[in-house]
């Protein structure tokens, strides 16, 4: 499969992911906007619903790296879209680390997608793989829903 790289506009920002007609490989997001036309796929389907905050089913996405980013993908995608959750409570809800979340959730090549953004430090925002003025946004846009 060929793979694309296809920008979507959000109201937050330029989105960027890698489509390859079957899985989502990889999403990034932009510190800056760029002019682009919205695509028809999966993904910017799925992007369209939650900035309009009607959320849908997932689209096909690449495999996790490892069985441990495999549960934790679950464990995120059960945090409700407007709530948060430390990295340590995670931490004792999988039964590992707080350092292990923080290295698994730096390694997740699909932000957004598997909602790393809603891991929050005790103390304050933590890390984020993109940089943490979308996790400010993303944070406060789903506040709204």
């Amino acid at each position: 499969m060929r793979a694309m790289i296809y920008l979507y506009e959000s109201p937050l920002g330029t989105v960027s992911y890698d489509w390859n007609d079957v899985i989502c490989q990889g999403l990034w997001l932009h510190a800056q906007d760029t002019a682009s036309e919205t695509h028809d796929d999966p993904i910017s389907r799925w992007l369209a619903s939650y900035f309009n905050r009607s959320p849908a089913i997932l689209p096909p996405l690449a495999e996790a790296a490892t069985p441990f980013q495999q549960i934790m993908r679950d464990g995120l995608w059960m945090i409700p879209a407007g709530e948060v959750r430390t990295y340590g409570e995670i931490a004792r809800t999988l039964q590992t680390s707080p350092r292990a979340i923080g290295q698994a959730l730096g390694a997740n090549p699909l932000p957004l997608l598997v909602p790393c953004h809603r891991i929050i430090a005790a103390d304050g925002l933590g890390g984020f793989s993109s940089d943490l003025e979308w996790k400010k946004k993303l944070l406060r846009f789903e506040r709204g829903f």
